[in-house]
């Protein structure tokens, strides 16, 4: 590894560390295992520095490691020792109008893994469905169709109440 390495990975890391976090929070659900695939994906993209001859880009191509990383631990099927619970350990603080979000995420949490990567990269990191395509490594079609799968898939999940509630408040 190149002290020129070093310093640029590190200045990616201070630049990115936040936002690609709370993009991994969004896609599994806790902010344990959204911890575990940043690590995974800054560790890959360090291990990935001997191929890496050009290095513009380097914030979309971690993008596109920590959703990868994010949807190949959905399809591994591995014993676990921990159990996942509805009840966390801690109590939750929720702030005015947060029951919505809470709402909508627990019926973003039980979609599948793809569906749910394409709606927070669509529509919480508001990226472009060519940008999305690219990130997930498909094409803008699969990108439109699962956008449209998992918008129905969440309106079927919160009720036509949900959406005429919120138009009347």
């Amino acid at each position: 590894m190149t002290p020129n390495w070093e310093s640029e990975f590190t200045h990616l890391y201070d630049r990115c560390v936040d936002s690609m976090r709370f993009t991994a929070f969004l896609m599994c659900g806790n902010w344990h295992e959204a911890e575990d695939v940043l690590q995974s994906a800054f560790l890959k993209l360090y291990l990935a520095q001997p191929d890496l001859a050009d290095r513009s880009g380097m914030e979309a191509y971690l993008h596109q490691i920590v959703v990868r990383t994010f949807i190949a631990e959905r399809r591994r099927v591995r014993w676990r020792r921990e159990k996942l619970t509805d009840a966390p350990p801690e109590s939750l603080v929720v702030s005015p109008g947060a029951e919505d979000g809470l709402v909508v995420w627990e019926a973003l949490s039980s979609m599948p893994a793809r569906q749910r990567a394409v709606l927070v990269l669509r529509y919480w990191n508001d990226m472009s469905v060519e940008d999305v395509a690219a990130t997930l490594g498909c094409s803008t079609g699969t990108v439109k169709s699962q956008s449209s799968k998992g918008l129905e898939t969440l309106r079927r999940k919160l009720g036509p109440e949900f959406a005429r509630s919120r138009l009347e408040a």
